[in-house]
């Protein structure tokens, strides 16, 4: 079942390089270049393997030989690169990683928790939150396109249509028309008709507003708590003595009474719509 899950995870990320990378050139369906009598004989060991030829060797007329690498491998390549930025761009781990980090910042601890544990929360938090657009992208894509009932551009197109509707979701109309008059976009009757590359930076944009509006509520209670240390200590003249240090205690005390992981998990849930 993990394996399954594992899967369709992969297939939803590879969708999402495959929306932004893809080139005209790609759409087009080559064929395969006839093998030289070199080639011939590296090909021998593998059998007839079929797939896209990675490497082919050309002999010249004086018996040297140039190596080159076919253009489908370099855009595999740069989407695989590309996939981290993508999971992160078009999902929630935007919003739930830098609420997590002003959290951390509020309550005066440098490095606990550590960037691990938070990247992990963050990542198994999306999971979550983007649990019924993965649904949705399963089922109406990777299910289909396994049985070979569709295409690889129809499955793209629609596992293209959640994540479109997610982004639309959580965008403010204000970003999403700053973009659109940097592109020079004719205005458009229906969001749907706004390309990725226009929605994805003010679903971004959107991301950080809504991010630094909630770290900015989690900030007040404990600058309140700095404060108050702060000035009880320049009242007992200990100015020598750093306020940090002595109200890390109460921060953390406070953070523990009103449960405060279970209600920051809950309110990144509850802004997702979820």
């Amino acid at each position: 079942m993990t394996f399954v899950k594992t899967r369709h995870i992969l297939f939803v990320l590879l969708c999402l390089a495959a929306l932004l990378v893809s080139a005209p050139s790609l759409a087009q369906q080559t064929s395969p270049p006839q093998p030289t009598e070199t080639n011939a004989q590296q090909d021998n060991g593998l059998g007839g393997l079929g797939g896209i030829p990675a490497l082919s060797v050309t002999t010249g007329q004086d018996g040297s030989q140039q190596y080159s690498v076919t253009l489908q491998i370099l855009f595999i390549m740069t989407a695989l690169t590309l996939l981290p930025a993508l999971a992160m761009m078009m999902t929630s781990f935007t919003r739930i990683i830098v609420v997590f980090a002003i959290l951390r910042q509020a309550l005066g601890l440098q490095q606990t928790p550590s960037n691990q544990i938070l990247l992990g929360l963050a990542l198994f938090l999306s999971v979550f939150i983007m649990a019924p657009v993965l649904q949705q992208v399963n089922e109406n894509a990777l299910q289909p396109y396994i049985n070979e009932e569709l295409g690889a551009t129809e499955a793209l197109a629609q596992a293209e249509i959640p994540f479109r509707s997610f982004m639309s979701a959580q965008t403010r109309e204000s970003d999403l028309q700053l973009f659109m008059e940097l592109s020079n976009m004719d205005p458009v009757s229906s969001i749907d008709e706004v390309p990725l590359t226009v929605l994805i930076p003010a679903f971004v944009t959107s991301e950080l507003k809504t991010a630094f509006q909630i770290g900015f509520l989690l900030f007040i209670p404990f600058l309140v708590i700095d404060l108050v240390v702060a000035s009880v200590l320049m009242a007992m003249g200990m100015m020598m003595l750093s306020p940090i240090i002595i109200s890390l205690p109460f921060k953390i005390m406070l953070f523990v009474l009103v449960d405060g992981w279970a209600m920051i998990m809950g309110t990144l849930a509850m802004s997702f719509g979820q």
